[in-house]
């Protein structure tokens, strides 16, 4: 067993939508993609005062690729096409395969909007293979309860430790939280040789092959080892997930991601011609 060591570490660009507080890790102007993993944006924290407008994102498309949404503190509503709906809490993961193409929006429930109160949500974009763009769109809501917790793990797909988590991933993806404090300060985790790490410190601080790493950074690794261990000096939360990359070519435009310029094309053209249902 041979610890990973970090090849560098990036620092969320402040982008902000309106009053909703927004840092994105990734991609960043070095980095498009840590192949499959697409896109973070790390909403709040902040708090909401009453009679507020909630979060702004109303309908809109998707293709290619699923999304992949933590909601560490507040509450999110979710509706698609596809007839999926649900109202998910502080603790819970929607986890949504746009696939061959949907429309969806993600909004605050009435009772956020009256009362306000605390937000913050991580909203995280994972590739398809071309041989999956154009697979059937799915939606699966989990609550905080069940999501399956070992120790200091909240287990959402794939293997930790001997453990399964409770999605499917079409493409094996293993991902997780993992939340540091007193009682549990370090935590390690096996992984592939040829699987690209996700790994961004959504709160704290921790240490990783002897690196410091902050709140609101992503760490790039390299493939040098078949293990990572982290350790935390107080209370800490880290997005953590591994996969096999792709290695297939990226076109994205706006909610589409695609190999092709003219794949985009066709998908802008199959959502104007509402096919997107």
């Amino acid at each position: 067993m041979t610890m990973r060591s970090i090849r560098k570490l990036y620092p969320a660009i402040s982008d902000d939508i309106g009053d909703l507080r927004t840092q994105r890790p990734l991609p960043n102007e070095e980095i498009e993609q840590v192949d499959p993993f697409l896109f973070l944006n790390h909403h709040g924290p902040q708090v909401y005062p009453p009679r507020n407008h909630g979060l702004p994102f109303g309908p809109h498309p998707h293709r290619g690729f699923e999304t992949v949404t933590f909601i560490v503190d507040g509450s999110l509503m979710h509706r698609d096409t596809g007839g999926h709906e649900s109202e998910i809490r502080a603790g819970g993961v929607q986890w949504m395969t746009a696939g061959r193409g949907l429309e969806h929006a993600e909004l605050s429930p009435e009772s956020f909007l009256r009362h306000g109160g605390p937000l913050e949500i991580l909203q995280l974009w994972v590739n398809l293979p071309s041989r999956l763009k154009m697979t059937e769109p799915n939606y699966v809501g989990l609550q905080q309860n069940e999501i399956p917790k070992f120790d200091n793990v909240s287990l959402i797909s794939g293997h930790w430790n001997g453990h399964r988590g409770p999605i499917e991933s079409l493409t094996g993806i293993t991902m997780m939280t993992v939340a540091f404090d007193a009682a549990y300060p370090r935590w390690r985790a096996d992984v592939p040789l040829d699987h690209n790490i996700f790994f961004y410190v959504v709160r704290g601080e921790v240490r990783v092959s002897g690196q410091e790493v902050h709140a609101f950074h992503l760490a790039d690794f390299k493939h040098d080892g078949d293990a990572i261990e982290v350790q935390a000096t107080g209370d800490a939360l880290i997005l953590f997930g591994h996969a096999a990359p792709i290695g297939e070519p990226v076109v994205a435009h706006g909610p589409f991601v695609m190999n092709s310029r003219e794949e985009i094309m066709q998908a802008i053209r199959d959502y104007q011609a509402g096919a997107f249902k």
